[in-house]
């Protein structure tokens, strides 16, 4: 479809992120704005910045998990704009803790964030969008490429799968909806300390793990692609009808050779060798190597 002034965008995870900068490029292509997160305060900032672009700007305080609060957030911009055209359903977060022996809340948070997030997008805005839109769900590589953490990942498999059934059933009943699914790997936001709106209701946050790795991962993203850049791709995507967004090759490089493994019925083995990262061998030597240290006296 093609991106004109006066269309309306809906963005959720808009406060930073990739978000954001969706939020601010639909902006400078004319598109006036929605903007949803759980971060009042980011949200507020990020909204003026889109506003300061020259288009309508609305903030609405959204937790996607929850499917009352996508409902508010359609209906606020319904009754604002009077109608949508592209829907972004971005919101994301990392996870921490360990998935099998660690507590369930991680699984739901994540799963309720990045899995129920976008169900509740599509299922709530879809109705608005049939006589022409798009609908963007930000998935991840890890999408396509297991290897983050198990409920990332899982959360971030089903992305893409439901974007592919979304966008077969939309061109099999013929219907003017445009679907992508954005799969990046390191991108330069602050998903690495998504625990900062870890939901109340869920208790205590789990343990985070090694901060080794931690530390590593911080270093890869702060080194990555920029969030400008997504969200270019994602513009002409939605532009030119384009389902996948895959911004970085040597990324993508992996998920191929994953395939390939997939067809010659090889056993699964983990990635050596992550774009960003040290090797696994050496980050694996790194744990052990502070396990083994005694610990500090107590002072």
């Amino acid at each position: 479809m093609e991106l004109e002034a006066g269309q309306v965008a809906v963005v959720t995870g808009a406060a930073s992120g990739i978000g954001r900068a969706l939020a601010e490029r639909f902006a400078r292509a004319g598109l006036n704005v929605v903007l949803a997160d759980v971060e009042r305060d980011v949200l507020a900032d990020a909204t003026a910045a889109v506003a300061e672009i020259g288009v309508e700007a609305m903030a609405v305080l959204t937790d996607v998990s929850v499917e009352s609060d996508v409902q508010a957030l359609a209906d606020a911009a319904l009754e604002r704009f009077g109608g949508v055209h592209v829907v972004c359903n971005n919101a994301g977060v990392g996870g921490r803790g360990d998935p099998w022996f660690g507590p369930l809340t991680s699984w739901h948070w994540v799963l309720g964030v990045n899995f129920w997030g976008v169900v509740h997008g599509i299922r709530t805005f879809l109705p608005h969008l049939l006589a022409g839109g798009h609908i963007v769900n930000t998935a991840s590589i890890a999408g396509l490429l297991p290897g983050v953490t198990p409920p990332y990942d899982a959360s971030k498999h089903a992305v893409v799968a439901i974007s592919e059934d979304l966008y077969n059933d939309m061109r099999t009943v013929g219907l003017p909806v445009g679907v992508s699914v954005v799969c990046p790997g390191w991108v330069r936001t602050a998903i690495v300390d998504s625990e900062r709106n870890w939901p109340a209701r869920l208790g205590e946050v789990p343990d985070p793990g090694p901060e080794i790795v931690t530390g590593h991962i911080r270093r890869a993203v702060a080194e990555s692609a920029t969030p400008a850049l997504v969200a270019d791709q994602v513009a002409d995507a939605v532009a030119t009808g384009r389902f996948w967004v895959i911004p970085q090759d040597d990324f993508f490089d992996l998920a191929v050779q994953r395939w390939h493994a997939v067809a010659e019925r090889r056993d699964p083995e983990p990635i050596e060798e992550m774009p960003g990262m040290p090797p696994r061998s050496q980050i694996i030597a790194e744990i052990m190597e502070a396990m083994s240290d005694p610990a500090p006296p107590t002072p």
